[in-house]
């Protein structure tokens, strides 16, 4: 059994049941010979511009030659300050037309961003989206089911205090939050028991931020702290973010955990 992943819809057998408290699970369905393969970028939304329209050409070329099943965003959807709401032109001006090829017609699977809340976050996560264009799917924290790997999103923005206590001139939408420290305390639990409880073959977190990095952003000491302990304890392979605008691989060494970092579309 093989998993392949880059990092840089019509839906076949999408279904949604629920899971413990705060997770919602989808399942997605593998390939018939037990393979894997999906792409992952972060940081991209630009309606084209700083080379999207590029990247977005070249995924198409890779997703055909690799057939992929499905695509991962890491969040910052939507520049610079997510979409105004459900009928922001920008959702389809820096989705839909950009990501013609055939071979990114899958279901994308997004969490949010810090740009995306500031924003109005709520409108990312609409059922109107999804209606406008259906491989899109993004909630704060969920798990996908691919049978070969189990994927846990995790909403990594509220973890991060700075945001709360000097927002530097911005304004985020901090709806379906309410008091923080509940609220991580919460996804932390969920998360938990989740892991525990998953027998897949390969266990991936995707989140926003950074736990490790030597980017310009640096490791998110929130997510060391409140996160990484746990990854290390449920045997994580990979943790996934966006964020620093660059392309990282990042070994821990006291763990087999791998920390690979897809920014600005890569």
């Amino acid at each position: 059994m093989d998993l392949c992943l880059v990092l840089m819809i019509t839906s076949f057998g999408l279904g949604m049941v629920s899971t413990h408290a705060e997770l919602q699970r989808f399942e997605q369905p593998a390939k018939t010979d037990g393979k894997l393969s999906f792409l992952v970028l972060g940081d991209w939304g630009r309606r084209g511009d700083f080379n999207q329209s590029e990247v977005a050409h070249q995924m198409g070329r890779i997703g055909e030659k690799l057939d992929v099943d499905f695509v991962v965003s890491t969040g910052d959807n939507f520049y610079d300050d997510g979409l105004t709401g459900e009928q922001d032109k920008a959702f389809e001006e820096s989705f839909t037309q950009i990501y013609t090829a055939k071979s990114l017609q899958k279901q994308w699977y997004s969490v949010l961003g810090n740009h995306d809340y500031r924003g109005n976050a709520e409108a990312q996560l609409s059922l109107h989206l999804r209606k406008i264009d259906s491989r899109w799917l993004c909630l704060r924290s969920f798990i996908v089911n691919a049978e070969l790997a189990e994927i846990f999103f995790v909403d990594t923005t509220p973890f991060v205090k700075s945001y709360f206590i000097d927002a530097k001139g911005h304004t985020y939408d901090w709806r379906g939050i309410g008091n923080p420290r509940a609220y991580i305390a919460n996804l932390i639990k969920d998360l938990k028991v989740a892991l525990r409880e998953s027998s897949a073959k390969w266990k991936i977190v995707v989140g926003h931020h950074s736990i490790r990095s030597i980017g310009h952003h640096g490791d998110t000491k929130e997510l060391v702290s409140k996160l990484l302990p746990i990854l290390k304890a449920n045997n994580v392979d990979f943790y996934m973010n966006g964020h620093d605008h660059c392309l990282e691989h990042i070994s821990d060494t006291e763990s087999p955990l791998q920390f690979l970092t897809s920014g600005a579309g890569i």
